[in-house]
């Protein structure tokens, strides 16, 4: 059952007829190819790349891309609402977005050059080729510029030398977007996979994202084409930036679906469940958790709403960012406590998402930047501390023209 009340529609901004087609594919997508068999990949910690290219056959990995790259030319807020009801599922199926949309596509977008967007973006967009992220490494995690990796140039390649740790679709990308030290500042290179010096080792025994493929990525005397350079040489910090804030945004805005979830579970169960000859509904400490849910639902998702608000007007949005990413992955993360305590004793069953909601709740709160990071953030921008600069380039607004090179 999912509350009505909870429709994307919820007053602060008009929804679109895009936003409601996306709502409804995302959904129904999540429930039949997804639902039936996260349990079972939760438990075996496998994660299947079928479900991948379907999205990519339905337009999902290029949802904010523009027609003239093969995409669907929708808002970024249609993004976050697939990322929502992804999550609402399981949310290794949504950090496939954050890391093949949100840290490889939009960045190719945004920096790529007309060639690389031809030959990597349009694959990307169809699901034909998958896309990670790496940056961080093994000192180099909330201190993400204390990287080692380096990149010396030879002629027309570089040669890439160096560990990256915490890779996510490490055993199924067929492509990275590796930053390395080119001097005393950093570069990013579209790396792919059968370059010769390319190694990768998954990770097991995670306690959450089970599904989700993460591992490192090994670059030894890595020879890369110089057109292969993403933004100019030196510019990989504010490439990383805008990635990881795209990333933020995806992370807050499956939150949301998770927040959600946890809803329409204790709902359902408050309202079945009896205690004392009554539904245990009925009892004001079961209505408080009901209500924190409830209300933290609508707020992270205005949090998430405004950060789409300000991608498609061309504005800054790494604070707002900050923001919604702290907020929303927090109150995930009570929620699916509360949702626990609700159900007592039932909540430990396989027959219920909560305890698995709730490890991932909790990564949610780590990756693409700590909460902490994230607070420092805020305050750095509330304290006149940290003030936006501007970028040589930016992602294009909404509604996209056709030539957005």
């Amino acid at each position: 059952m999912d509350l009505e009340l909870f429709d994307y529609a919820d007053g602060l901004y008009e929804i679109t007829k895009e936003q409601k087609v996306t709502r409804e594919m995302m959904r129904e997508f999540a429930e039949r190819e997804i639902a039936p068999e996260i349990q079972l990949s939760d438990d075996s910690a496998s994660y299947n790349r079928s479900f991948l290219l379907k999205m990519g056959r339905l337009g999902v990995l290029g949802l904010c891309v523009s027609e003239h790259y093969g995409g669907s030319g929708f808002d970024y807020n249609c993004l976050a609402i697939a990322c929502e009801e992804l999550e609402k599922v399981d949310n290794s199926a949504r950090l496939t977005l954050t890391t093949h949309v949100g840290t490889y596509i939009m960045p190719l977008v945004q920096w790529g050059t007309d060639e690389q967007k031809v030959k990597y973006l349009i694959p990307a967009v169809k699901g034909q080729n998958i896309g990670a992220f790496a940056l961080s490494e093994s000192e180099a995690g909330s201190d993400a510029w204390n990287i080692k990796a380096t990149a010396r140039k030879e002629g027309d390649h570089y040669v890439l030398n160096g560990i990256k740790d915490w890779v996510s679709l490490i055993d199924v990308a067929d492509n990275f977007l590796v930053f390395a030290r080119t001097g005393k500042k950093i570069s990013c290179f579209i790396v792919e996979r059968n370059f010769p010096g390319v190694e990768t080792q998954s990770l097991s025994g995670k306690m959450y994202i089970r599904v989700a493929n993460t591992g490192q990525l090994l670059l030894n005397n890595v020879r890369v084409p110089r057109e292969n350079l993403l933004g100019e040489e030196g510019e990989g910090k504010a490439v990383a930036a805008s990635g990881m804030d795209n990333a933020r945004f995806t992370v807050a805005a499956g939150s949301v679906g998770l927040i959600h979830g946890c809803l329409n579970a204790c709902v359902k169960y408050a309202q079945t469940r009896k205690s004392f000859g009554q539904p245990i509904g009925n009892f004001q400490l079961i209505q408080s958790k009901i209500v924190d849910i409830t209300t933290s639902t609508k707020i992270a998702r205005f949090l998430v709403q405004n950060v789409g608000r300000l991608m498609n007007e061309g504005q800054f949005y790494t604070r707002e960012t900050a923001m919604a990413k702290w907020y929303a992955t927090k109150k995930a993360f009570e929620a699916a406590s509360h949702a626990i305590q609700i159900h007592g004793a039932n909540a430990y069953l396989h027959d219920l998402p909560l305890e698995r909601y709730l490890r991932n709740a909790k990564g949610a709160m780590i990756y693409t930047g700590t909460n902490e990071i994230m607070e420092i953030i805020i305050a750095e921008y509330t304290l006149g501390i940290r003030k936006d600069k501007p970028l040589r380039k930016r992602l294009p607004t909404w509604p996209f023209e056709d030539d957005i090179s």
